[in-house]
C-alpha cells in the first residue's frame, strides 16, 4: 500500500495531469537540457582554451629558458663560445655550454629528449617527475616542428609516473638538432579553474531555471485563460443552452480553431436535439391521430355489434343496414392500416423496379379508370409526347391516382374540373401536374399538406376528407425516386399538385 502511495506521488510529480503543469514541465526541461547541453560544450571549449593559452605561455617560457639549466650532458652538442643562438650570453672557459645552477621551475616539469632517444627528467630531485612518452611519439612529435615554426603550438596532456596529469609542450634545443626540450605543468589549477566557471554557470543555471519558473507561471496563466473560459463554458452547457456559441477570435489561432470546431459540434448537436424533438413530436401526433383514425371505425362496428346481440340480427330491415355500415368502416379501416404499411416500408427502403417509363402512354392507360373515379366532373388531359422518366410504373400510377382522388374529394360532383397534364422541364425533367377548381387551400394549411394525418378543417368530415395518408404516401413515393412534389394553390382558385421525376436516361 505504501508503495502504490509512493507511485502515485511520483506520478503527480513527474507526469502532472495539468495541461499547465505539463507545458511548465516539458518548457522547463527543455530549458535544462539546452542549459546542460550549453555547459558541456562550455566545459569543452573552455578547456581547450585554457590548455592552448596555457601551452603558448609555456612555449614562450621555454623558448627564453637559459641553456645553462641543460648541464654537462654528452647528448646535446657543445658549441664554441659566441656561437650559436645564445650568442653573447653565457659561456664556459671550454667554449660549450657548462651546467650551471639548475632555474627552480614551480610545478613544471623538465625533460631533455637527446637526439638518440634518451629521456632526461632534469626536474626528477626537484619533487615533479616528468612525464615520459614512447619513442614513437617523441619521434611523431619532431615531424610537427613544422608546425611550431608556422605558430601552433600542439600539446599533449599525459600523466607521470607519480600519477600527476601534465599539460606537455616541446621545443628544439637548437635548430637543425634532434634533440628536444619537453616542459610540463600539472592540469590540476585549470581544471580547478574550468570546475569554478562550470560551478558558476550551474548556479546561474538553476537561477536562470527559478527565475523561469516564477515568470512563466502567470505568463501560463494567462495564455492558457481562454481554454479556462471555454472548459467553464462547456460545463454550462446542456441541452436547454445549445444555441451559446463560443467566440471564434481570442488571439490564439489553436484556441480560435477549437472554438469554432466546438461552435460546429454545438451546431450539429443543436439541429439533432431539434431534429429529434420534431420527431417525437411527429411520432406523438402520428400515434395521436392514427389512434384517432383507428378508433373512429372501431367505435362504429363495436355500437353495430351491440345493437345486433340487442335482437336487431333477427329484424331483416336493421341486419343489413348494420352489416353495410360494419363493412364499410372494416373496409376504411384496412385501408388505413395498409396506408400505414405502405409508409412504414417507404420509411424503411423503398423497393423500387426502375425501367424508362414513358408518361403520356402512362397517363392514357389511366384515363378510363381516372374518368370513372370523377363521375360527372369535367377531366381533360393535356398530354405532351414522349416525355420519359426513370421510375416504377406502378408507383407511378398510385401516386398519380392519390393526386387524382384528392382533387376529386375536393370539387364539386356536378361542376367540378380536373385537369391531368404532362410536360417536360427545361432542364429535362418530366412533370405531371393535377390541377382542380375546388375551394384552395390557404397558406397555413399548404405547408404541411404532405404531414402524415394532418387535413385542413375544412376537409376534417367524413365526407371530403380521408386519413390523411395519400400525400404523404405520394411525397415518399416521389422522393424515393429521387423527384419532388409541389403545390400551388389559394383560396377560391383551386389546387395544382405537381411531381418532377428525372429523365431517363439512354
Amino acid at each position: 500500500m505504501k508503495r502504490l502511495i509512493n507511485l502515485q506521488a511520483f506520478k503527480r510529480l513527474f507526469l502532472p495531469r495539468s495541461l499547465r503543469s505539463q507545458l511548465l514541465a516539458r518548457s522547463l526541461f527543455i530549458l535544462a537540457a539546452l542549459l546542460i547541453l550549453i555547459g558541456a560544450f562550455q566545459y569543452v571549449i573552455m578547456r581547450d582554451f585554457l590548455y592552448k593559452n596555457q601551452a603558448e605561455t609555456m612555449m614562450s617560457e621555454l623558448r627564453g629558458m637559459p641553456k645553462e639549466i641543460f648541464g654537462e650532458n654528452p647528448n646535446f652538442p657543445r658549441q664554441p663560445h659566441g656561437e650559436g643562438p645564445d650568442k653573447g650570453n653565457y659561456g664556459h672557459d671550454n667554449g660549450g655550454y657548462y651546467g650551471g645552477p639548475l632555474l627552480f621551475m614551480l610545478d613544471k616539469s623538465l625533460a631533455l629528449i637527446g637526439s638518440d632517444g634518451t629521456f632526461t627528467d632534469v626536474t626528477a630531485d626537484k619533487g615533479i617527475a616528468a612525464p615520459e612518452l614512447t619513442q614513437a611519439e617523441y619521434a611523431a612529435i619532431s615531424e610537427k616542428a613544422g608546425q611550431r615554426a608556422r605558430g601552433r603550438i600542439p600539446y599533449q596532456v599525459e600523466t607521470a609516473a607519480d600519477g600527476t596529469e601534465q599539460l606537455l609542450v616541446f621545443a628544439d634545443t637548437v635548430p637543425g638538432q634532434d634533440a628536444m626540450l619537453q616542459l610540463g605543468q600539472k592540469t590540476a589549477p585549470l581544471k580547478e579553474l574550468l570546475l569554478r566557471q562550470l560551478s558558476i554557470f550551474a548556479g546561474l543555471s538553476l537561477i536562470a531555471l527559478a527565475g523561469g519558473l516564477l515568470l512563466y507561471l502567470p505568463v501560463l496563466r494567462r495564455t492558457l485563460r481562454p481554454l479556462n473560459r471555454m472548459v467553464r463554458a462547456v460545463e454550462q452547457t446542456d441541452a436547454g443552452s445549445l444555441n451559446e456559441r463560443f467566440p471564434a477570435s481570442q488571439g490564439q489561432l489553436e484556441i480560435d480553431l477549437l472554438a469554432e470546431s466546438f461552435n460546429g459540434m454545438l451546431e450539429r448537436l443543436e439541429t439533432s436535439f431539434e431534429a429529434e424533438r420534431e420527431a417525437k413530436e411527429h411520432m406523438r401526433r402520428f400515434i395521436a391521430d392514427a389512434s384517432h383514425e383507428l378508433r373512429t371505425p372501431l367505435t362504429s362496428i363495436h355500437g353495430f355489434i351491440e345493437v345486433l346481440l340487442r335482437g336487431a340480427a333477427d329484424k331483416r330491415e336493421q341486419l343489413y343496414p348494420a352489416l353495410n355500415s360494419m363493412h364499410g368502416e372494416s373496409t376504411r379501416m384496412k385501408k388505413l392500416v395498409e396506408d400505414l404499411l405502405t409508409l412504414a416500408k417507404m420509411d424503411r427502403a423503398a423497393q423500387l423496379r426502375m425501367s424508362p417509363i414513358m408518361l403520356d402512354e402512362l397517363m392514357e392507360e389511366m384515363e378510363p379508370h381516372l374518368r370513372m373515379l370523377a363521375g360527372e366532373r369535367t377531366v381533360q388531359f393535356k398530354l405532351q409526347q414522349a416525355v420519359s422518366a426513370n421510375g416504377d410504373a406502378d408507383q407511378i400510377k398510385q401516386v398519380v391516382l392519390n393526386l387524382f382522388h384528392n382533387a376529386v374529394q375536393h370539387t364539386d360532383a356536378h361542376n367540378g374540373k380536373i385537369q391531368v397534364a404532362v410536360s417536360r422541364a427545361a432542364s429535362g425533367q418530366a412533370i405531371v401536374a393535377i390541377a382542380d377548381n375546388g375551394p384552395g387551400i390557404a397558406a397555413e394549411h399548404a405547408s404541411h399538406v404532405f404531414e402524415r394525418f394532418y387535413r385542413s378543417d375544412s376537409s376534417r368530415t367524413r365526407k371530403h376528407g380521408g386519413a390523411g395518408l395519400g400525400l404523404s404516401i405520394s411525397q415518399s413515393i416521389v422522393e424515393a425516386h429521387g423527384g419532388e412534389i409541389t403545390l400551388d394553390s389559394a383560396i377560391g382558385h383551386g389546387s395544382t399538385f405537381a411531381f418532377k421525376l428525372p429523365a431517363a436516361t439512354p
